[in-house]
């Protein structure tokens, strides 16, 4: 029965990356259909011609970095620290109020926030205090630093290390189709009023146009949606149901920093790397400021948070412990944990 169930696991695997198939095979079509068809076999003046194949090859290779970063990128697993020890769980499945265990334990972690019954977040498939913005994935079968969604289109979940790349795949899928449509125009007017002369290629071309105008036009709603997202500093999972927190209750507002601050906690300072799918986002995807944390000073730590704990270790009577966080990138960040009920920047 074992052995079965995992050769239904291992299909079903396989089938979640049929969408991602789907797209890399129209991907495939497109530029057959555009450089060959189009600019090869269509575009007659020779001028037009390059110009056409040098711009589509700069939008064809961001689109698919993006697209392929998103893919390959984790979202960011749960640190160790958050993880129960076996002391842990079995003092939590021998409690009779399993929540005041889990206070305690997360009395020595940064969380903020807690369930809308006002008790700790706690995953019991994990075995985890979850961070404050992470949730369980049921697709993946583990818990993302700050999760906005699971995308079957990419086949991973989009979260704290990803979501500038998600950002970015649907940006330049925009000007990636967009740019096709716009340049086609002319021959696809030419082929149906049947001026222009191509054969087989015909259809190519009307497919490519119809196709690109589609993909641009519904991938606006979306990336529209996701840039009013960034500007408020929500989840798509936060943007259904307020954030409840520790202190102040339920407020679906409590991250928002400001249109600006909350930009560059997805995209980074360096503004020249924004529209290139490169991790530049601010902080460690467990500790995040609070809207009454504002100011420059506070808002520097997050981006500045190495620094921030050599100065403080050299401080002998400061109140924080060093936490690591390990994920499936193999990059090593480390954040600061303050021991009181709430975080603050102080």
């Amino acid at each position: 029965m074992g052995k079965f169930m995992d050769i239904i696991e291992c299909l079903l695997r396989a089938v979640q990356w049929f969408p991602v198939l789907v797209i890399f095979s129209i991907v495939v079509w497109s530029y057959y259909a555009y450089v060959v068809v189009l600019c090869v076999g269509t575009v007659d003046d020779n001028v037009e011609k390059v110009v056409y194949i040098l711009f589509y090859h700069v939008f064809f290779v961001l689109f698919v970095w993006s697209y392929w970063k998103t893919i390959l990128t984790s979202p960011g697993r749960i640190p160790l620290q958050f993880h129960l020890s076996p002391t842990d769980q079995q003092n939590l499945n021998e409690a009779e109020n399993p929540n005041s265990v889990l206070e305690t334990i997360a009395r020595k972690l940064p969380v903020q926030t807690l369930t809308h019954s006002n008790t700790v977040r706690y995953c019991e498939v994990c075995h985890v205090v979850k961070p404050d913005r992470s949730h369980h994935c049921s697709m993946c079968k583990t818990c993302r630093l700050k999760m906005d969604h699971h995308c079957p289109w990419v086949n991973n979940c989009v979260g704290f290390r990803n979501y500038k790349f998600f950002l970015l795949f649907l940006f330049h899928a925009i000007l990636y189709t967009f740019f096709i449509a716009m340049t086609t125009l002319q021959y696809f007017i030419k082929i149906w009023t049947h001026i222009s002369k191509g054969g087989a290629g015909r259809l190519h071309i009307l497919f490519l146009f119809f196709i690109s105008i589609m993909f641009s036009i519904s991938l606006w709603t979306l990336l529209g949606y996701h840039i009013y997202l960034v500007t408020v500093n929500r989840s798509t999972l936060e943007s259904m149901r307020p954030t409840v927190f520790r202190v102040g209750g339920a407020d679906k507002h409590g991250f928002n920093l400001g249109a600006r601050n909350n930009i560059i906690q997805v995209f980074g300072k360096r503004r020249w790397l924004w529209c290139l799918p490169i991790y530049t986002s601010v902080g460690d995807g467990v500790v995040y400021p609070l809207r009454e944390d504002t100011s420059p000073e506070r808002l520097d730590l997050l981006n500045e948070r190495g620094k921030w704990m050599d100065e403080s270790d050299e401080e002998e009577d400061n109140s924080y412990t060093y936490v690591e966080t390990i994920d499936e990138t193999q990059q090593s960040d480390r954040a600061i944990v303050r021991t009181p009920d709430v975080v603050t920047f102080n």
